[in-house]
């Protein structure tokens, strides 16, 4: 069963070697540039400690001898390692940021193209706002891993390790009062990482629920506005918000108890040195100029520590998104193509056959029981029956959306499970209920940006389904701008639309996933019959519909009744049969809603 990921606090380690070779391949082709960044910041973290030697060497030297004029090439030198720093920073930030924006690219186009992969229970499984957050805001945090985390989390251990072995070498007893004090910031360090982890996960928890909540309201706000909730609907958001805010306000808080806290060690380090120096510089065991180098890096040296621990909250939340970005990578598809897929017959006629189908969404809640079904090429059939009979169930079988649990299904005597997806659904195309629009040009939306339909293709399948005429009276025709989910065209205009799609591809079976003409005014029904006609000459079409009489021209009828065939023939034999099909038709069990 494929691996859900609905849990959104997964925080998992401070820092899991695992998940980094999992990222490993994205950041391997741009390995080059990044040690090169890497070499570039390391030389940019050696030269920040250049300076208080300088202003050592100056004190000592020429201003204790009087002799300004020797400062001058420490001067020059001074100058030469603040533009020398200032390159290689400029450098390495180009760098870091162009590998990290490429990485990025490559972590986005892999997770689209895998949930593209996956089947339907995933997507059914997972809101849409979860998995635009993992494309986006989780990929972003590994962005900022990349280029602010861990390559700089190297440069501070760089730099700290050298200002220590420097403030040794140069004079162990200052070395030793101005580090006193590192033990007790590490004890700091550590309670303040361990404080953050968890305020981290529930900023984490909380921002999945407003990414959740909005996705739902924005995509079902004309529910919320028929139905007058909108000040209900904002003062949840509200109160979203408010959990959200406190979170963050929480951390902020945190840090800013944690930050004086370093500065205040900082001040204590710098107040013992200038006490134990000044101690030493009277007793001849340290100079003026030593005492005023040790300051400087004593201020120097509490800064990566200070970076240390505000990049954990880097490392933390990069370690979160991995962990969910794994999670999405290593789902696998329900539904998978054989390793030796087989090729239907060519060419390919359209004959169904359902061999004792057993199907259920959960395993041990079956909604298809041993269906047993003979479908001839070319033939048209409908499905009815009431909601949860089974019959979009039949449909998503069909097309394979699902696999069966029990049993097979043939088209023209072939498994479909022995066929690859692609192959299948290239002789397969469905009409939904809600005729899908993207943003775009009419033609972009028939065609769906497919190199093999012609213009000619796509305007005469426009023309066989009535949707030429409309698309016509559009400003500019073909070309013409779909607003997104087509917002700007009407109901039956975009089931038109949806009808000259599934046309232009020219499939052997056609599927019309549940009622076409239920949300449209009279005369644009009566287009809508007619193009459904014209579709399904000369096609294996299977059409579910709300409304009996919509399917009087089909050849055959199928009556499903709790998972299971109840009847089969065409409407006036079953009508004559006055049995579940003629109730439904003849209103005798209205609370039944026909789906």
């Amino acid at each position: 069963m494929a691996r859900g990921f609905d849990n959104d606090s997964i925080m998992g380690k401070a820092y899991d070697g695992r998940l980094i070779r999992r990222m490993l391949p994205f950041v391997a082709p741009h390995k080059l540039r990044l040690l090169l960044a890497i070499a570039l910041l390391i030389g940019a973290a050696l030269t920040e400690i250049v300076p208080p030697l300088l202003v050592q060497q100056a004190i000592d030297g020429p201003i204790s001898a009087g002799q300004l004029e020797g400062l001058w090439s420490i001067f020059a030198l001074y100058a030469g390692v603040l533009v020398s720093n200032f390159a290689l920073r400029y450098l390495h930030n180009y760098l870091i940021n162009s590998v990290g924006q490429a990485v990025m690219m490559d972590l986005r186009l892999k997770l689209f193209a895998h949930m593209q992969r996956l089947s339907l229970s995933f997507h059914d499984r997972n809101p849409v706002g979860r998995l635009l957050t993992r494309i986006t805001n989780d990929v972003d945090a590994l962005n900022e891993f990349l280029t602010q985390g861990m390559v700089m989390i190297l440069a501070d251990l760089v730099t700290l390790t050298a200002i220590i072995v420097i403030m040794f070498v140069l004079n162990w007893q200052l070395a030793l009062i101005s580090l006193a004090t590192l033990p007790v910031l590490a004890l700091i360090v550590l309670i303040y990482q361990r404080v953050m982890r968890a305020t981290y996960r529930i900023i984490r928890e909380r921002l999945a629920q407003i990414n959740a909540y909005l996705n739902e309201q924005i995509g079902g706000v004309l529910v919320t506005q028929l139905f007058g909730q909108e000040p209900q609907s904002r003062k949840h958001f509200a109160h979203l918000s408010g959990q959200y805010v406190d979170a963050n306000v929480h951390a902020v808080l945190i840090f800013a108890i944690f930050m004086p806290t370093v500065q205040f060690m900082a001040a204590l380090a710098t107040a013992a040195l200038l006490w134990g120096g000044g101690a030493g510089v009277l007793g001849g065991w340290a100079s003026l100029g030593m005492l005023v180098a040790f300051v400087q890096y004593t201020q120097r040296a509490f800064e990566p520590i200070r970076n240390l621990a505000e990049r954990y909250t880097i490392l933390q939340a990069a370690m979160a998104a991995m962990e969910r970005i794994v999670g999405v990578l290593d789902t696998q598809e329900e539904v998978r193509d054989p390793e030796q897929p087989k090729r239907l017959p060519t060419p390919v006629r359209g004959t169904i056959t359902l061999e004792n189908v057993v199907f259920g969404y959960a395993p041990d809640e079956p909604v298809l029981h041993g269906i047993n079904l003979q479908i001839p090429a070319g033939q048209a059939v409908a499905i009815v029956g009431a909601t949860g009979a089974g019959k979009s169930s039949l449909v998503g079988l069909l097309a394979r959306f699902y696999d069966v649990q029990a049993g097979r299904i043939m088209l023209d005597g072939v498994d479909i499970r022995t066929v690859a997806q692609r192959e299948l659904r290239r002789h397969i195309a469905a009409v939904p209920q809600d005729p899908v629009c993207f943003s775009g040009t009419i033609a972009s939306n028939i065609r769906l940006h497919s190199q093999t339909i012609s213009d000619e293709a796509l305007r005469r399948a426009a023309e066989l389904v009535n949707a030429a005429s409309f698309i016509e009276r559009l400003p500019g025709g073909y070309d013409y701008a779909v607003r997104e989910r087509g917002s700007n065209l009407s109901v039956g205009q975009r089931q038109l639309l949806a009808f000259a799609r599934a046309l232009a591809f020219n499939p052997e079976v056609l599927l019309v996933l549940d009622e076409a003409t239920s949300s449209v005014d009279t005369a644009t029904e009566a287009l809508i019959q007619d193009a459904l006609e014209r579709m399904l000459r000369g096609r294996t079409s299977i059409i579910i519909a709300h409304r009996l009489s919509t399917i009087r021209h089909v050849d055959r009828i199928i009556v499903l009744h709790k998972g299971r065939i109840v009847e089969d023939g065409n409407h006036e034999q079953l009508l004559a049969q006055r049995g579940y099909y003629y109730r439904l038709h003849s209103g005798l069990e209205q609370q039944i809603v026909v789906s």
